[in-house]
Formats: structure tokens, C-alpha cells, sequence
């Protein structure tokens, strides 16, 4: 039975920090589903759609790892969208001891919804530990170079945006 992880966030946009942990789930899943978390009431800087092509492209730098990646939307609950995948593993990622506390909590209501469904616990690298996409939008948004914290495409992706927005 393959063994299949869902990690799940608003993915806006894909950092390195993301990348990180995607890669580290490859090692512990043959099958990495990556979900995007659509919620009415946000209003995120990219579309779901520009989401899911971010990640599609950052999937693709798994290639070789013998982990199959594939990359979802969902608007209703994590446990939820990990069993419509087939996920037994739900991946979250520790920056510090902020990030523990919150994903402690949000991994008890997630075991007592869906017991079957196992949080692994994964701490970002040291480079990528400050990163985070709140700081890597405020960054571009100022004309900041975020380069060192996002793959070039999303890089890219963000001084487009910006530039309409200034436009």
C-alpha cells in the first residue's frame, strides 16, 4: 500500500521554506499531495489557479526522488481533504517554537476528527527557517528582493503582480 502525505497551506506564494519541506516529505511518502487552502473569506494575493501552477513547478524539482507529487485545492477541512487523496501522513512544517504550539493544537483537533490520519512533524532547515510567506509578500510588495527566499519563477510571478498593482 503506497504510503501517501498531504501537506496542506495557503501556499502564497511558494517559498523555499515550502520547498524545504516538500522535499523532506518526498523521503517519507511515495506519493506527496500538496493542497491549497481556499477559504472564501481570504482574500490571498494569488488566485488558486496561480497557486496550484506555483506548485506544480515547484513539484517538478522532485523529479528523481522516487516520490510522486500531485497538487490539490480544498475549501473545507484538512482531514477532509486528506482522505478524498488517499493520505494517511498530514505534513506540517516547524519553523519555532511559535509554529509548535499552534501545530500542536491544530494536530489534536485533526487526531480527534480523523485518528486514521498521522501529523508528521517536519523542522525547516536552518535557511529556510525564517522565511515565510507573509514577509515574502511584504518584501516584494515594497520593490524588496526576495530572490533568496522563492524559486526564480515565483520571484518573477511576484514582480509582475506588483509591478500591475503599482501600474
Amino acid at each position: 500500500m503506497p504510503r501517501i502525505a498531504l501537506y496542506a497551506g495557503s501556499f502564497d506564494p511558494v517559498t523555499n521554506g515550502h520547498l524545504d519541506i516538500m522535499r523532506q516529505a518526498a523521503r517519507l511518502a511515495d506519493r506527496l499531495v500538496c493542497a491549497v487552502g481556499v477559504h472564501p473569506g481570504k482574500a490571498p494575493l494569488f488566485s488558486s489557479e496561480e497557486r496550484l501552477a506555483m506548485l506544480e513547478e515547484a513539484g517538478a524539482t522532485l523529479h528523481g526522488s522516487g516520490c510522486a507529487f500531485a497538487s490539490i485545492t480544498f475549501g473545507d477541512l484538512v482531514v477532509s481533504a486528506a482522505r478524498r487523496a488517499g493520505a494517511t501522513l498530514l505534513i506540517r512544517g516547524l519553523r519555532d517554537g511559535t509554529d509548535f504550539d499552534y501545530e500542536m493544537s491544530m494536530a489534536s483537533m485533526n487526531a480527534a476528527m480523523a485518528p486514521e490520519l498521522q501529523t508528521v512533524f517536519l523542522p525547516a532547515s536552518p535557511a529556510a527557517r525564517p522565511i515565510s510567506a507573509t514577509l515574502v509578500r511584504q518584501i516584494a510588495g515594497m520593490g524588496g528582493d526576495v530572490t533568496a527566499f522563492v524559486p526564480a519563477a515565483v520571484a518573477a510571478r511576484l514582480r509582475q503582480k506588483f509591478a500591475g498593482a503599482a501600474g
